[in-house]
C-alpha cells in the first residue's frame, strides 16, 4: 500500500507542475492546477472532452487507459504532434508533460475538431469497438458478470449448465488488482491453456467500493480460489496443493510397499515438489486471477463452525439447510444401475451415475432429502443408507484402492494415517478430520486475536503468510513471525467457510480452509439460461423452468 500511495504523489505532483504552466496558456485559471478534482475538470475543458469523464477515472483499470488518453491529448492540444511526444506522454506523462510545459513558446492550439472532419469507417468502428469495451468492462468489473456452472458441487441448488448473473455491487465491487489484463480474458489468452491474459507491471492493493451488504449466512457466493495462488499449468483443474500431497504419498507408499521405514511428511512433501518443479511447468497468479469458484458461505467471520456426521452445527446450533442439498448414500441389494431412470425420476445427472461403484450391488449416489423419500417409496426393499465418513477410520475407497496389501492398512491405521493422501483440511496427520465429521474450528475474524503453538499453526499458518503477507518461521520449536518470536497473532481481515450443496461432491472449505475476504468476488443471483449438457435439444436440453429464476 505504501509503495502504490508513493507512486499516486509522484504522478499528482508531476501532473500538476505540468498543468501549472498548460493552464494559463490555455486561458484557464492557474490556480486550478493543484485542486484535485478540480484540475481534472479543467483539464477535461483544455483537452474538449466531455466533463463527465471525470467519474470514469473512478474505476481502475478503466482509468489508467483513460489517463493515457488524457495525456496524450494535452500535448497534442499544445502542438505536440510527434509520435515521439505522444508516445512519452502516455507512457511517462508524469515527467515527460513538466518538461513540455516548460518551453517558453508553449502555444494552445486547441485540440483536433473531429465534429469538422468526416470520420473514416476504420475510425468510426474503432471508436465504436472502443467504447464497447469500456462500457463492458465498467459493468463486468463493477456490477454484474455472467458465468456457467461447470461442475456439479452445488447440485441440486444450481446446476451444471446454469448459466447466472454474479452481482459485484451487493458486497461492493473489487478494484483490479492487475489491471494490465487482455479484455474479458480471466487469467488466460483465449484458445490457450498457458499463456497468460495479464500483465504484472502494474500491482495495486486490495480495495473494495462500499456495497449493500456484508456476505452472509447462506449466501451463494463467488470467489477466487484460495488454493489457486500456485497452479500446475498441465493440471489447471486440480489444486497445487492437492496434487503435491498426492506425489508425497505415492514417495511414501512406495516405501511401505518396499517395506522401508516412513520418513516424516516434511520429508515427502520436498521429495514431491523437487518433482513437480522438475517435470513440470508452474504458474504463480495474483489473488484477482485465481479460478472462480462457487459455493454457498456456510460460516462467515467469527463463527464456531462443526460437522457431526454429515450435520453441519454453527454456534453448538444445527445450521439451516438449503432446500435442494444433497448427500451420498450408499444403495444396497439394488439388482442394477439404470442411469437413464435415476436422470429422469430423481435427476441424477449421468456423470454422477456412471462414477457410482458397484460392489456387491452397491451403489453410491447423491440424492436430496425429497428424493431420499421418494426413492425409499419406490423400492421399499432396496436399503439405502448415507455414505458417511467416520473419523479414526480409513475411507472405504482407500481400502480398496490398498485392498491387495492388508499389511500396509494395518500399518497405516496403527500410525493414525487413516487419510494418508491428507485430503482434509488443515492438510496434515495430526488433525483425523473428515468431509463428515471435522472440527470444532473457529473462523477468523478481522481483529481477533489467537493463541499460536505448535498444534494450531496448521490452521493458520496460509493466513499468516500467504493471504496477510508475513514471513512466518519455526526455528528450535517456537514460531517466528517477521523474525519475532510470537505467541499469538491478530487477523488483518475477515474470514468465510464456503460449501457446496452437493456436500459429497464438492471440493470446498473442508479441503482447503478459509476465503479471505480480499477472495469474495460477488453474490450470485440470478439464472438467465439453463442447459442440460447431457441432453439433446429435441429431449429437454433447455431447462425452462430455471430461466429467469432468482438463486436462494
Amino acid at each position: 500500500m505504501t509503495e502504490y500511495l508513493i507512486i499516486l504523489l509522484v504522478n499528482y505532483i508531476g501532473l500538476s507542475i505540468a498543468l501549472f504552466k498548460f493552464f494559463p496558456a490555455a486561458d484557464m485559471p492557474v490556480s486550478h492546477a493543484f485542486v484535485p478534482g478540480l484540475n481534472i475538470i479543467t483539464w477535461l475543458k483544455v483537452i474538449k472532452r466531455p466533463w463527465w469523464w471525470i467519474f470514469l477515472l473512478i474505476f481502475p483499470g478503466v482509468n489508467f487507459l483513460l489517463g493515457i488518453v488524457m495525456c496524450v491529448e494535452l500535448a497534442k492540444a499544445f502542438g505536440y504532434l510527434e509520435s515521439k511526444d505522444q508516445i512519452l506522454s502516455g507512457i511517462l506523462g508524469f515527467i515527460y508533460l513538466p518538461k513540455l510545459s516548460r518551453d517558453e513558446k508553449l502555444i494552445y492550439i486547441g485540440p483536433e475538431d473531429w465534429t469538422k472532419k468526416k470520420k473514416s469507417k476504420t475510425r468510426e468502428w474503432s471508436e465504436a469497438i472502443i467504447f464497447a469495451i469500456i462500457a463492458a468492462s465498467i459493468i463486468r468489473t463493477y456490477f454484474l458478470e455472467a458465468y456457467t456452472i461447470p461442475t456439479p458441487s452445488m447440485e441440486r441448488s444450481l446446476l451444471v449448465g446454469d448459466y447466472l448473473f454474479v452481482s459485484k455491487f451487493h458486497y461492493g465491487p473489487k478494484a483490479p488488482q492487475t489491471p494490465l489484463s487482455f479484455p474479458f480474458a480471466h487469467h488466460t489468452m483465449p484458445g490457450t491453456t498457458s499463456m497468460k491474459s495479464y500483465l504484472e507491471w502494474i500491482k495495486l492493493p486490495f480495495f473494495r467500493l462500499p456495497g449493500f451488504t456484508d456476505v452472509q449466512r447462506n449466501d451463494v457466493v463467488v470467489f477466487n480460489y484460495p488454493d489457486g495462488d500456485t497452479v500446475v499449468v498441465a493440471r489447471q483443474n486440480e489444486g497445487y496443493q492437492a496434487i503435491l500431497r498426492g506425489e508425497a504419498y505415492n514417495y511414501k507408499l512406495n516405501d511401505y510397499v518396499n517395506k522401508k521405514e516412513a520418513k516424516s511428511e516434511s520429508h515427502y512433501l520436498t521429495l514431491a515438489r523437487k518433482t513437480l518443479l522438475k517435470k513440470e511447468a508452474i504458474s504463480v497468479r495474483p489473488v484477482d486471477k485465481r479460478e472462480n469458484y462457487i459455493k454457498r458461505c456456510v460460516g462467515i467471520a467469527g463463527d464456531k463452525l462443526e460437522v457431526k456426521n454429515g450435520v453441519l452445527f454453527i454456534d453448538d446450533q444445527q445450521a439451516e439447510i438449503p432446500k435442494e442439498y444433497q448427500l451420498n448414500y450408499r444403495v444396497k441389494n439394488m439388482p442394477y444401475l439404470d442411469a437413464n431412470a435415476l436422470k429422469e425420476k430423481y435427476q441424477i445427472n449421468l456423470a454422477a451415475s456412471k462414477q457410482a461403484a458397484q460392489q456387491n450391488h452397491s451403489f453410491v449416489f447423491p440424492l436430496t432429502d425429497d428424493n431420499l423419500k421418494k426413492f425409499k417409496e419406490d423400492s421399499p426393499n432396496i436399503e439405502v443408507v448415507p455414505n458417511f465418513s467416520a473419523k479414526n477410520e480409513m475411507k472405504s475407497n482407500m481400502k480398496n484402492y490398498l485392498s491387495e496389501r492388508p499389511d500396509i492398512i494395518k500399518k497405516m491405521e496403527s500410525r493414525g494415517e487413516y487419510n494418508p493422501t491428507l485430503s482434509i483440511f488443515p492438510n496434515v496427520p495430526s488433525y483425523n478430520w473428515t468431509e463428515d465429521n471435522f472440527g470444532p474450528i473457529v473462523i477468523p475474524a478481522e481483529g481477533a486475536t489467537v493463541k499460536l503453538t505448535l498444534e494450531n499453526l496448521p490452521i493458520y499458518k496460509r493466513i499468516i503468510f500467504l493471504y496477510e503477507g508475513n514471513d512466518l518461521e519455526v526455528k528450535e520449536g517456537k514460531i517466528y513471525i517477521n523474525g519475532v518470536e510470537s505467541s499469538s497473532y491478530t487477523f488483518k481481515m475477515n474470514y468465510y467457510w464456503l460449501m457446496g450443496d452437493n456436500r459429497h461432491n464438492s471440493a470446498d472449505s473442508r479441503f482447503w480452509g478459509f476465503v479471505p475476504a480480499d477472495h469474495v468476488v460477488g453474490k450470485a443471483v440470478f439464472i438467465w439460461m439453463s442447459l442440460d449438457p447431457e441432453l439433446s435439444w429435441a429431449n429437454g436440453k433447455l431447462r425452462w423452468s430455471r430461466l429467469f429464476s432468482f438463486i436462494d
